[in-house]
Parts: C-alpha cells; structure tokens; sequence
C-alpha cells in the first residue's frame, strides 16, 4: 500500500500519523515516511552504525542488490549536501575537477565515455549491463576526459591508470589523496591487476565518480567503493 509498499499487516503495526491530520495513511507520502522510520528504526537499532542500518534495509526487502543501492543513494545524498571546497584549488587540477564536476548526472554506461566525451557505450558488463543503448561515461572513461581537458592522456581502463602518475600506496590511507588524484578500488587491493574501479578525489573524503550500471556521475564518498587500492597523483 501507499508510495512505499508496506504490507497491510506491516502497516497495522508500524503506521502514524505524519502529517498531523490525526490520520495514520500509508498512501500519505508524509505518514508512509514516518511509518518507514519507524519500521526501519524497530527493536532498538541504531542506524548510526552501518550494519545496524544494513540489516534494516535488508528487513525492507531481502536482497543483497537492494541493500547495495540504498547504501549508495545514502552515500551520494550524503556527500552532495556537502559542496566541494575549491577556493584553494587552481591551475591544471581545477581544471580537471570542473571538467568532472560538470559531468554530474550524465548517466553510466558501461564503456562509454573517454577523451572526447560522452558515447555510447559497449556490451556487457560483469552484472550483464550493456551499455550500447547509453551514451554516458563509465568511471575509466570519465576520468579520461577530465584529465584530457588538462591536456593529460591517459590509458583507457582503470587498472592500466593505476600505472600513470606517481602511484600512492593503499596502505598510506586515503588521508593522503589530494585533490586532482586518482583513487582506485581493486577486488584484492595490493594488487593493481585486479582494479575495477577509479574516481577523482575532491577533497574531504569525496570523490567525482560514475559508480555502475543504473546510476549518473556524481558526488560520493571515497568510502563508498569497496577495497580502496590507493590513487596516482598526475598534478
């Protein structure tokens, strides 16, 4: 029932009153919210601590997938609140960080993207994503662009990246990263043959990033990728 599908006897147990109409109605978006809130925060859990709040969402809808997307929605509100602080930022690395930021809500699309720009992209993805019907960047492909604007080529996947610039050991945390740099994720960090992902660092624990198949480039935090595998500092 209502915009967020509660069960009729999920509703019975958890529904108030949002709005303040005295009426407790799940197709209220107002009172639907609420009641979520309070399904959502049920049997003392803190949703201040990350794996209470996944086994909540998890709660919701029991799929793994699920949890994935809301854990990233969170994420990306998160960091979007948050402006990226350029005012001491300049030359070629702002250059490459307006060139990213502008890209912010071009969709993903698995093999699309690269020095010129957005394109189409390929078919398909390890989840079975094809990105020929897309014409967007993935995360290699974007930051091929950006960095292009500063007059700066670099290969075309995030893996043969990790290899440009003066690589910045994982180990050394992601305090170091400055803004401008690569920061990579690798399904066994330490190992660069095995990276997946790349992002620009903001600053501030965020990064420019196109995510996956079904997102758009945006605002995220450095934490939101698993097995951060450190960056490279081409600027």
């Amino acid at each position: 029932m209502g915009p967020f599908q509660f069960l009729p006897s999920t509703w019975e147990s958890v529904g108030k009153d949002g709005n303040g109409d005295k009426v407790a109605d799940p197709h209220n978006a107002d009172d639907a919210a609420l009641g979520a809130a309070v399904y959502l925060c049920g049997n003392g859990r803190d949703l201040t601590q990350s794996s209470q709040l996944k086994a909540a969402i998890l709660q919701y809808n029991h799929s793994s997938e699920y949890v994935a997307d809301v854990m990233g929605w969170i994420d990306q509100y998160t960091a979007a609140a948050k402006d990226p602080d350029l005012k001491n930022v300049t030359g070629t690395v702002r250059t490459v960080i307006e060139a990213a930021l502008a890209q912010r809500d071009v969709p993903y699309s698995w093999g699309g993207g690269g020095t010129n720009g957005t394109s189409y992209g390929i078919c398909c993805s390890p989840s079975g994503k094809s990105g020929t019907s897309i014409k967007g960047f993935d995360c290699s492909g974007l930051t091929q662009y950006a960095y292009a604007k500063a007059g700066i080529r670099l290969p075309r996947v995030a893996a043969a990246q990790a290899g440009a610039g003066q690589r910045i050991p994982a180990g050394l945390g992601p305090s170091v990263l400055k803004p401008g740099d690569l920061v990579f994720f690798a399904t066994a960090p330490g190992r660069d043959s095995t990276i997946y992902h790349v992002g620009i660092y903001l600053g501030s624990g965020q990064m420019v990033n196109a995510p996956r198949p079904g997102t758009v480039v945006r605002l995220d935090a450095v934490s939101t990728m698993s097995g951060y595998a450190g960056g490279a500092r081409l600027l």
